[in-house]
């Protein structure tokens, strides 16, 4: 099938994104994080775009949207087009959100072509997948899968608000939570588009990829502890630097995560004491983010990191500490939805690329409950969470159409 030649359902999408993006907590920019006031308007207006696209929708427990087309079969099992709209701090309009208003848009459409679906078709607006404002984990995904701890509840943010507050002056309820859980089986499948928030898809020329697997992460912070002394009077060979030592381990970080093509390891944060100029830094602490989408290539890469950062400690006489914060696995998409999607592309002229994501999304934690599938879209200079992300509406057309032909062909 040639491409559109109109974008009408492009446009729609970028009318949409347009729409949600007023929504934000801080004025001249776009911040809306989880169970703010920003995301109680934002989530109130996709409820209403919902309801106009012929949906019955509402805003559960947790404050995520939820739509529903129950379809010939209501007590089918169905499929789920989902992703977030809440943002990190600063953030850009089309991370997340695209593929909430894109879901809307293909309901739109398939509707108004008169498709009449075999089972329920849901569209889902998380609220907290990018977990920027408590200590949480895709809170709001994870309950639907049955995995919401707790323990998040009383996670604080940085004033000080505990989750639970928040939820009760949203409007949410704590008590509706184990309720949100899906049955197994209850679902037959779980879509999600999303900006690739990387450089492959442009690099190559492609609107679209096929999500292959989602990385795997290790964290962990890092203190490098040496010796305080006068910058002048201390000789270089009787120094414990902290920093050094600090700056040697961070190099190696960077030369082993290079080794395979599909591994990534990041120092994101460091911070030195005492921090003047005249004295040999005596602590740095520092953290270490580590990728791959195979987890015994991602458990190599950490113990390589490790083992060489332990002995440039030993050779420089300083102590090292490591404390682990993160180990989640990578997470496989489901072949057959994956080749669904990738038919798909193909049936509307586009050739998509097969890749993985190197960022975790709320697929992550559907995968748990059924089989997920993501589509990614091409955004210009693989740049993401900032201003400046972009996509085309070309791309943003293709990606609609490409989600209706899936659609059709989970609930034809």
């Amino acid at each position: 099938m040639p491409a559109s030649s109109d974008l009408r359902l492009g446009r729609r999408t970028m009318e949409l994104l347009e729409q949600l993006a007023r929504h934000t907590d801080e004025p001249g920019r776009l911040t809306r994080l989880y169970l703010s006031l920003a995301h109680r308007r934002a989530a109130e207006a996709t409820c209403v775009m919902i309801e106009e696209a012929g949906l019955a929708a509402q805003i559960d427990a947790l404050g995520s949207v939820a739509g529903r087309w129950d379809g010939r079969r209501p007590d089918e099992p169905g499929v789920i087009i989902g992703s977030h709209i809440d943002t990190v701090v600063d953030a850009g309009r089309f991370d997340g959100t695209l593929g909430v208003v894109l879901g809307i848009v293909a309901v739109e459409e398939l509707r108004r072509e008169g498709f009449d679906p075999s089972c329920p078709i849901e569209v889902l607006a998380f609220g907290d997948e990018e977990n920027a404002r408590f200590p949480t984990n895709l809170s709001t995904s994870h309950a639907l899968a049955g995995r919401y701890d707790p323990a998040w509840l009383d996670g604080k943010d940085s004033g000080g608000i505990t989750l639970r507050e928040a939820l009760v002056s949203f409007g949410g309820d704590p008590g509706g939570i184990d309720a949100l859980a899906r049955r197994p089986g209850s679902v037959r499948g779980y879509l999600e588009v999303h900006i690739e928030q990387g450089p492959l898809l442009e690099a190559q020329d492609r609107a679209l990829g096929i999500v292959t697997a989602i990385n795997g992460i290790s964290r962990a912070r890092l203190a490098v502890t040496g010796e305080a002394g006068h910058a002048g009077t201390v000789p270089m060979s009787m120094r414990r630097d902290a920093l050094a030592a600090a700056a040697e381990m961070i190099a190696v970080v960077e030369r082993i995560g290079a080794r395979h093509s599909e591994t990534v390891a990041t120092v994101g944060a460091a911070r030195v004491e005492p921090g003047a100029v005249n004295v040999i830094p005596a602590e740095v602490r520092w953290t270490l983010d580590a990728r791959a989408p195979d987890d015994a290539v991602r458990d190599e890469m950490v113990k390589a990191i490790l083992e060489e950062c332990e002995a440039i400690a030993r050779r420089r006489g300083v102590t090292l500490a490591i404390e682990p914060t993160m180990d989640s696995p990578a997470t496989p998409m489901d072949p057959h939805l994956a080749a669904l999607l990738g038919n798909a592309c193909c049936s509307i002229g586009e050739e998509p690329l097969h890749l993985a994501s190197g960022a975790g999304h709320d697929a992550v934690a559907m995968a748990h409950l059924c089989p997920a599938a993501m589509l990614f879209v091409r955004c210009k200079g693989g740049i993401s969470h900032n201003p400046a992300e972009s996509i085309t509406v070309e791309d943003a057309d293709a990606a609609a159409r490409a989600l209706i032909e899936s659609v059709r062909m989970i609930a034809g």
